[in-house]
Formats: structure tokens, C-alpha cells, sequence
């Protein structure tokens, strides 16, 4: 069960995780453009988790925030050791190069491989993923 959002509209800071079930539940359906982002977020999950190297799946921004009309969906991958770009299919590549990630699917993608980063340097980096830009800590999902 996820938290219910604060004052800001955003859920308590730290990282809630759920199931695709509650995400659309939650998330996915209220507005025409929440809908929209949903079918993008479902999407993006597919052409990750289709390289067989999908480890942990993040979701951040508006959509995790109970505004209306979420701006895009706002997505951090974190891949197995041994993945690589170039083995992936076709598809899922683009979703490897964030300004071409952004215009085909209206997702911002940010993505490292387990083993990249140390152990404190990957919280860190969740971390900035939950600071929204007045500083103020807000709640992401991870999605399995």
C-alpha cells in the first residue's frame, strides 16, 4: 500500500515500493494524461526489461505526485553488471540515450549498471532523484 501525498502533492520522501497494479491504480488513470504517460511508463518497463538485464525500475517526477497532468514520465534504470547498450535490441537502445529516449517515448531515462557505482554513490544518486528543485525531499517508486 502506497503512502497518501503530502502537503506538496508528493509522496513522503524515501523510495515506496509496489507493484504495477498500484501504480496505474494510483497514478495511472484519472486524467487523460496520466493515462498517456501510463501506457509510456509500461512501455519503457517492456523495452527495459526485454534486454534481460532490467535489475530495478525507478519512477520520479510529476507522475509520482498527484498532479494532474504530468509534464513526462521521469524513469532510472539500474542494469545487471554485465549489460550492454550494443547487445540490446534495436528498440530498446534508444532507450539508452536520453535525448532520443525523451522524444520518442516522452521519457527522461537515466540508467547505470550495478557495480558502476559504489554502493553510496548509487543511494546518492536515488537520492538527487528525490529532491525536488526547492530542495525539499519527495517519494519515488520502485516498481517490480
Amino acid at each position: 500500500m502506497l503512502p497518501n501525498f503530502n502537503n506538496n502533492g508528493d509522496l513522503p520522501a524515501g523510495i515506496h515500493r509496489t507493484d504495477w497494479n498500484a501504480v496505474e491504480q494510483r497514478f495511472g488513470s484519472e486524467t487523460e494524461a496520466r493515462s498517456k504517460a501510463m501506457a509510456a511508463l509500461k512501455h519503457v518497463h517492456d523495452l527495459a526489461a526485454r534486454t534481460g538485464c532490467l535489475r530495478h525500475f525507478y519512477v520520479f517526477g510529476s507522475f509520482a505526485s498527484r498532479a494532474a497532468e504530468p509534464r513526462d514520465v521521469d524513469v532510472v534504470l539500474i542494469m545487471s553488471a554485465d549489460f550492454r547498450v550494443e547487445a540490446s535490441a534495436r528498440e530498446s537502445r534508444t532507450l539508452f540515450l536520453h535525448a532520443e529516449a525523451q522524444a520518442r517515448y516522452g521519457a527522461s531515462v537515466f540508467w547505470v549498471r550495478e557495480g558502476m557505482v559504489a554502493a553510496a554513490a548509487l543511494r546518492d544518486f536515488l537520492l538527487a532523484f528525490q529532491t525536488r528543485r526547492d530542495g525539499k525531499l519527495r517519494g519515488i517508486l520502485e516498481v517490480a
